[in-house]
């Protein structure tokens, strides 16, 4: 199976901006809702996840992170522009599916990792 050979498809993607929440409804009925700040720290950009195991980055200060824009790409994917102007992920239709299923334990993570670098959610506080 090729990259582009998706085995999940969504039927309808809405961003609630208010909430800063992609909902996502699939073929298989499967339904989730991700925070934007989960999409932007998980993000499959090279970046946040590295270019080898073990190189993920953990990217704090991210809890106000809103998307300006969500574009297709090909009919196998969307790329997410963010307001911190991070858009160089693209999220294929399975891993946001995979982000939807493991959304529990990757928050999880996501908190315990920051906690254990010393970092916040919280954007850093600007001047003084």
């Amino acid at each position: 199976m090729s990259e582009f050979d998706v085995q999940h498809h969504p039927t309808e993607i809405r961003y609630i901006s208010a909430d800063k929440r992609l909902e996502i409804d699939f073929d298989d009925g499967a339904r989730f809702s991700l925070p934007a700040e989960l999409l932007r720290v998980e993000s499959p950009s090279a970046e946040v996840q590295g270019h080898g195991p073990g190189q993920k980055q953990i990217v704090g200060g991210r809890r106000h992170v809103g998307i300006l824009e969500i574009e297709p790409v090909g009919s196998y994917a969307v790329r997410i522009r963010f307001d911190d102007l991070h858009d160089s992920g693209i999220y294929s239709w399975d891993y946001l599916y995979r982000l939807g299923e493991g959304q529990e334990e990757l928050w999880a993570d996501y908190l315990r990792n920051l906690e254990a670098r010393g970092l916040s959610r919280e954007p850093p506080r600007r001047g003084g």
